[in-house]
């Protein structure tokens, strides 16, 4: 029995240390970036949206392709100037008079520190590589998704990376109205490589986080359309929306008093605290709606405690890792985090509603593509968009995929039905308008 007491007594020392390690260890200074992201200038408030400031040529293994990293000038939900970077592919052949018609790749979740950009890993200008598949073989998702199938096709294949992930600034996590404007100001960087011969008919298309910018990027009409930009003629025909988020189409009209929004969020709170991986994306949220709002505060939502540990890790780690350090340090405490009394309740329904979705006809048709068994973005979100959007007379249609298809496979079981589509409104072809099926 002694022996018993003491091992037990021992594994209790050992949990308790292991709990302070991340507060324990050493600074080890701000993360390490590539020497691109090191070298970039600093913001010009004067400088035009999709201006590139930097671009450098990069290997690519699949034949027939070019690519290059870039970074280039982009604005916030608040109209900050903010630089971002990311990447380009295009076909090696002779672009057309008029130029190649291009996509826009807006990834999914990636984590919120400065070395989370897709850009950054080894070999990004190649087909998507998701860290949940079998196949993965990084430690998160990087890649081009539909890359073979587009480049052979003759389009030029950009992917932002977003503000705050490698570009500097700290991530605006989930706010998709910041994330959408790095999508279309992507587009405009594209025709700045003249190698790449980009022309000016585009299409956006992103999966998880980038279907949230996807569908905020349909609601910018006016943003895309402002004079004055590093090219004013981007013309974008369509958006594919695989496995969106909406955050503002859930919210409740009925939401009016500080009481009813902390009600809501309470609930909220305890919905994405059901496992560590929903927890760490809340968190990610959290601090990323604090970056756009600095009205709002970390410690409205967390606990002292929560909240040191949040902005710890959030400036330091990716999606994957940042899960893995919250399991680590609080195991089943982690929901200890969050406080039950939240403060400021009203204003951050009202961020919320200011970051998402610009409730107003879609500039373009928009497909979504969603499956059954998506437990990570609930497909409610993307009907409810659906419902939104069909009232005010947008052309919108969504897909259910065949299959019990989860969150992580819904990209590569979409693939087939996209491309199509794609290459369809390019050859400027009538869509079916899915409203009202």
């Amino acid at each position: 029995m002694r022996l018993l007491h003491s091992l037990y007594l021992a594994l209790s020392l050992l949990i308790l240390i292991c709990s302070q390690l991340a507060y324990a260890s050493p600074d080890f200074g701000p993360v390490d970036m590539g020497e691109f992201y090191l070298n970039l200038p600093n913001v010009d408030p004067e400088a035009k949206l999709g201006t590139v400031v930097k671009a450098e040529k990069i290997a690519v293994k699949m034949p027939g392709v070019q690519a290059w990293k870039i970074a280039y000038i982009s604005s916030d939900v608040n109209e900050h100037k903010t630089l971002v970077t990311g990447i380009l592919a295009a076909p090696t052949t002779p672009a057309p008079v008029n130029g190649r018609p291009i996509v826009a790749w807006a990834h999914g979740t990636t984590g919120t520190a400065q070395t989370c950009g897709p850009s950054q890993v080894t070999d990004p200008a190649q087909p998507l590589n998701q860290y949940f598949l079998m196949n993965g073989n990084s430690w998160t998702d990087f890649g081009l998704p539909a890359m073979d199938a587009f480049i052979k096709a003759g389009y030029v294949i950009v992917a932002t990376d977003y503000q705050g992930l490698g570009g500097g600034g700290k991530h605006q996590y989930t706010v998709a109205a910041t994330q959408g404007r790095d999508v279309i100001n992507s587009l405009r960087a594209a025709t700045q490589i003249k190698e790449a011969g980009a022309g000016t008919q585009s299409i956006v298309y992103g999966w998880s986080q980038g279907g949230g910018a996807t569908l905020a990027a349909a609601g910018l009409n006016d943003y895309l359309t402002a004079k004055g930009s590093a090219n004013d003629g981007i013309k974008i025909v369509g958006f594919v929306a695989m496995a969106p988020f909406d955050i503002a189409a859930t919210l409740p009209a009925e939401i009016k008093t500080e009481a009813q929004a902390t009600q809501y969020l309470q609930a909220l709170g305890k919905t994405f605290g059901d496992n560590i991986f929903n927890f760490t994306h809340y968190a990610q949220n959290i601090w990323g709606t604090v970056a756009a709002f600095p009205n709002l505060k970390i410690e409205d939502i967390f606990t002292p405690e929560g909240a040191k540990a949040v902005n710890t890790v959030m400036e330091r780690k990716c999606m994957h890792v940042a899960t893995d350090t919250f399991n680590f340090a609080f195991g089943d405490n982690y929901k200890n985090l969050l406080r039950s009394d939240i403060k400021n309740a009203l204003a951050w329904i009202e961020a919320n509603k200011k970051g998402s979705v610009n409730p107003v006809k879609p500039l373009a048709p928009v497909i979504i593509y969603w499956g059954d068994k998506d437990v990570t973005v609930p497909p409610f979100m993307g009907k409810l968009y659906y419902d939104q959007m069909c009232k005010m007379g947008g052309q919108v249609t969504r897909v259910q995929l065949p299959g019990n298809q989860t969150h992580f496979t819904t990209p590569g079981s979409a693939e087939p039905l996209y491309v199509p589509w794609v290459a369809d409104r390019f050859a400027g072809k009538p869509v079916a308008n899915g409203c009202g099926r």
